[in-house]
């Protein structure tokens, strides 16, 4: 006989295999072979094997919600996502092996126990296991400094320095120091990796801020998002946590571009001729590069770079790209001395215990408004909350116009001073305050001359 089966409404297109189980399900009932009784009551997904074992589909988090917002009983789906799926309250989840044990169920034998999760047992008791500290670091005092003022603040971050002074070992711990997830940044965070496929078998909640590196050699579709079927991109699955781009000036010249808009606004907007997709990209951007193409401008002694080949390998960074980022601090050579130190550095958990204190203060101040951290400020905001001492506005004016900020620069700067100030409990910028966040932008001057 010829089956016709209808996936309606017509005009979404449907894909990939996970439609398989309630397809072979649909059959099996519409040719009256199995008691279809309870079958509206449950949602099922899962693609199925030839030897009818079921394997894990995508976005399994998302389908649990819209099934429980849809009145649904419950959820049958393949074993390993059924941790994944029963974060859900108020819906039974049902992992299944393989599709007899879902016909035996229906057929109301006991083959399938709902998957119970303790959403917040769970959630708060894996917080802070991290496997890397920043007590392991030494030397780069500065860097660390810059880094827990980037973490209070939400502020993007570039290091620049030679090969081997530990600018990757530095970016990587940073997860360690940024405020634990809330639970709905982690439901947020754990459907977009659902929807992408990266949540591990057995895995239910993300509890850990994402840490994404991906490669220079990265096209913009996975950078950003999108393909025929648009996908959530690198700047997405960092939502909420972090984007780390080692080696900067190699990444494609266009890579770098096309990720000027979400830094801004915070979302990337995918358009196709029949639809169009927002993907969350809220993450705090962190780079490291070498000076140079050997690394090691400007000490002459060790680099041979010609003035042409520093300006071409600095270039790739475009000046659009240096205004989104709040932070530029030069991570120096580490001496043997420091190496060799048995001086006790600063635990994560030290350091995490400020940033917290600091992000408590934002919270209160930015209470109402949909924004967290001051690394988000709208020009509005930064008039209104980024209040300088007396004084203060006619030495900021002065360096303004020699320096040639560009007006984003400016909001860049108030805004890192912000927080430097907060960080010291201070109402109003003070002159300290301006003159570290101006020296994070020296680094600039330096290099690229401002221009």
């Amino acid at each position: 006989n010829r089956i016709v089966i209808n996936m309606a409404p017509a005009d979404i297109r449907k894909e990939g295999s996970s439609y398989d189980l309630p397809l072979a399900i649909g059959i099996l009932a519409a040719a009256e072979q199995i008691d279809s009784s309870n079958l509206s009551k449950f949602v099922l997904m899962g693609e199925l094997s030839m030897d009818g074992s079921l394997q894990p589909i995508k976005g399994a988090l998302p389908i649990a919600i819209k099934a429980r917002e849809e009145g649904f009983k419950g959820f049958i789906l393949p074993k390993q996502n059924a941790c994944e799926a029963a974060v859900v309250n108020d819906l039974e989840v049902y992992g299944a092996s393989n599709i007899k044990e879902v016909l035996e169920f229906m057929e109301g034998k006991p083959t399938l126990r709902p998957t119970v999760i303790d959403t917040r047992k769970e959630f708060y008791d894996r917080q802070q296991l991290f496997d890397c500290d920043f007590s392991d670091v030494r030397g780069q005092e500065n860097v660390k400094r810059a880094m827990e003022v980037a973490a209070a603040g939400g502020h993007n971050l570039i290091m620049v320095g030679p090969p081997g002074s530990g600018k990757s070992m530095l970016a990587k711990r940073l997860p360690t120091v940024l405020p634990p997830f809330t639970l709905r940044e982690s439901l947020e965070t754990t459907k977009i990796h659902s929807v992408a496929g990266k949540i591990g078998g057995g895995a239910s909640l993300m509890v850990q801020r994402p840490f994404r590196s991906p490669h220079h050699t990265i096209s913009n579709v996975a950078m950003v998002g999108g393909g025929t079927f648009p996908q959530p991109g690198e700047i997405s699955l960092a939502h909420n946590g972090v984007l780390f781009l080692d080696e900067l000036p190699e990444f494609n010249r266009s890579v770098l571009e096309v990720m000027r808009q979400p830094l801004e606004d915070r979302v990337i907007n995918i358009s196709r001729a029949r639809f169009t997709v927002e993907y969350p990209a809220g993450f705090m951007l962190v780079a490291s590069m070498n000076p140079c193409p050997c690394g090691f401008y400007p000490d002459r002694n060790r680099c041979h770079c010609t003035e042409n080949q520093i300006h071409n390998y600095l270039g790739k960074v475009s000046k659009p790209i240096r205004d989104r980022i709040d932070i530029c601090v030069e991570a120096a050579a580490v001496s043997y001395e420091e190496l060799n130190s048995r001086k006790e550095q600063e635990s994560s958990d030290t350091i995490r215990k400020r940033v917290e204190r600091v992000r408590k203060i934002q919270e209160e101040r930015f209470q109402g408004t949909g924004i967290h951290f001051n690394g988000e400020m709208s020009g509005e905001m930064i008039r209104k909350f980024c209040v300088l001492e007396k004084g203060e506005e006619a030495f900021f004016r002065e360096l303004y116009q020699k320096k040639g900020f560009s007006a984003r620069g400016y909001g860049k700067v108030l805004k890192v001073a912000r927080t430097i100030a907060d960080m010291e409990g201070a109402e109003l910028i003070g002159h300290s305050h301006l003159c570290e966040a101006i020296g994070y932008r020296s680094l600039e001057e330096k290099y690229w001359n401002g221009n």
